[in-house]
């Protein structure tokens, strides 16, 4: 059995769609080969108006340890040189490449922190 956040992450939709559209709390692999090959109109429909420039969902893993986990990409977020696991020390990292500075980015996933490395400002 699978849960509706699995089902909702390899049919590349919301969780909040495939609940609002009846994908049961868990159903079998079968159940949802048989909504993939033969997608509902809902489905179809999504399917059909997405234009590929936003991934539903993204896979985050840490740099450091391998830790991952999926999550539903932000609009804010910008590009991350190194995504981190918040428990995780700055001298764990790679320094910053010379003439970049270094920023965080807290609140990524439930436990990331993305590590931006860019020109400083003014430059």
């Amino acid at each position: 059995m699978i849960t509706r956040r699995e089902a909702a992450l390899r049919l590349d939709i919301p969780l909040e769609m495939a609940q609002r559209n009846g994908i049961p709390s868990r159903l079998t692999e079968a159940q949802l080969a048989e909504i993939d090959a033969n997608p509902p109109v809902w489905l179809a429909q999504s399917r059909a108006n997405r234009t590929g420039k936003k991934p539903v969902w993204v896979e985050l893993r840490c740099d450091v340890c391998g830790y991952t986990e999926a999550a539903r990409p932000k609009k804010w977020w910008p590009t991350f040189t190194y995504l981190s696991c918040d428990h995780h020390g700055f001298d764990e990292l790679p320094e910053p490449a010379e003439g970049l500075a270094r920023r965080e980015v807290d609140g990524i996933g439930t436990r990331f922190i993305g590590i931006v490395d860019e020109a400083p400002s003014g430059a």
